[in-house]
């Protein structure tokens, strides 16, 4: 038993309306159930219910167990003053608020139906032996509802992104083309790589990035330098010995801060080498002065790939690493990668950027997110073989966003399926 089931019941009003009472032999009648808060404090904000013919308008809290009042220390707690109903699993001891009143409580296990009780144990034993606890069912769900609801998601997704770009606009004092050129960093990073990458750009003033924009070889120096990839000691290639050269100079020269570890390699393709990604990223700045201006005024797919279809330096056609020579290959920016760029960095900073000048953002971003190719890991496949293929980008990253927040986490009564499984008939 979990206390978002009471919260279902009774935001679903699956309590029989003529026949409730207190522990006090109250008969009670609810006329709203107000609205849930989510956030600190009563359950359920401006509830209206008549007690043994009072009619009462205020908060209603919710626990299992009567006593997880004190528990939670709610009669110290002015937040909780107003609160004029206390429904519980089950009413084990009289509580009282801070003013000495007695709280009306109703214990409501007597009252559920049996059914909807059945079909939410179900739901919830399935999730020591299956992908989603609903996975037998997902597909009964309207196409409609369901669209609607992976649209939410994916918003939902989107302000969770958000977060750490709002973080980085504080740390910048808004300096947008900064915090692209981190988040970018981060991406090229990928898994193995980006928090070391974001870290790291995150301690790189973007106007020294300016300042070498236009001479290719103190860009590669200083990219190269800053993310800790010219710390070989018997490296003897020229290439390499002259931008460790120029990047000794820049440290000095803009008082650069060391680092203090290296990428990784380990379980790497050599195509996310991170001295790939580097140059790679080095090229994109080198071929775009003002990224983030151009991106933000781009609204064609097809116009995003020319821009971000980059290749590392030439040098790196016939390397990996510095100083070991391999096979010849122009080492480009793949369609995938850039879908991931666009997903991950793109979308959200558009996002982000609507709201701060009080754009219209929806019908774009939804548009574009809606042609990129859907990513491809185990829960996006595990959806597919449960009967929901994601169709696009927009529909991965809903799937992503409900396994991760609300199937991993057993939040069944706060997600559209489960409230909808439960509902069915009752």
């Amino acid at each position: 038993m979990r206390e978002d089931l009471l919260y279902f019941i009774w935001k679903h009003n699956k309590l029989p309306t003529n026949q409730l009472y207190t522990g006090n032999n109250e008969l009670v009648r609810i006329k709203s159930i107000g609205f849930q808060n989510k956030l600190a404090g009563p359950d359920f904000f401006n509830a209206q219910v008549e007690i043994d013919g009072q009619l009462w308008a205020g908060n209603v809290e919710m626990h299992l167990k009567s006593s997880d009042w004190y528990v939670h220390h709610h009669e110290t707690d002015e937040n909780y003053n107003n609160v004029i109903l206390h429904v519980v699993w089950e009413d084990d001891i009289v509580v009282f608020r801070k003013d000495g009143s007695q709280i009306p409580t109703l214990e409501v296990k007597q009252y559920v139906p049996g059914e909807l009780l059945d079909r939410y144990r179900a739901l919830m034993e399935n999730s020591r032996t299956s992908f989603i606890n609903c996975e037998k069912d997902y597909k009964e769900i309207d196409a409609f509802i369901m669209e609607n609801w992976m649209h939410r998601l994916f918003i939902e997704r989107l302000e969770h992104k958000s977060k750490l770009i709002l973080d980085l606009l504080d740390a910048s004092k808004n300096n947008w083309e900064a915090v692209l050129f981190i988040v970018l960093a981060k991406n090229f990073g990928s898994t193995v790589n980006g928090t070391y990458f974001l870290e790291r750009a995150k301690q790189l003033d973007f106007s020294i990035i300016r300042k070498t924009t236009n001479e290719p070889s103190q860009l590669e120096a200083l990219l190269f330098g800053h993310f800790g990839l010219l710390h070989a000691e018997d490296c003897t290639d020229a290439y390499y010995l002259q931008l460790q050269k120029e990047y000794i100079y820049l440290k000095q020269k803009f008082d650069l801060l060391e680092p203090l570890s290296k990428p990784g390699y380990f379980g790497l393709r050599p195509l996310n080498f991170p001295t790939v990604r580097i140059s790679q990223l080095i090229s994109l700045y080198s071929k775009n002065h003002n990224l983030f201006s151009k991106l933000m005024e781009l609204d064609k797919l097809e116009a995003i790939y020319q821009t971000l279809e980059v290749c590392a330096s030439p040098y790196w056609e016939e390397h990996y690493t510095f100083g070991k020579v391999s096979k010849k290959q122009v080492k480009k920016l793949s369609r995938n990668f850039i879908d991931l760029v666009i997903i991950n960095t793109l979308v959200p900073l558009k996002f982000c950027y609507s709201k701060y000048i009080g754009s219209q953002w929806n019908e774009e971003l939804i548009s574009l997110v809606s042609q990129v190719t859907k990513e491809k890991n185990s829960i996006i496949q595990n959806f597919g073989k449960i009967g929901s293929k994601a169709k696009n980008a927009l529909e991965s990253q809903a799937q992503l966003e409900l396994y991760n927040n609300y199937c991993a986490k057993n939040k069944c009564m706060q997600c559209v399926v489960g409230t909808q499984l439960l509902n069915r008939n009752i």
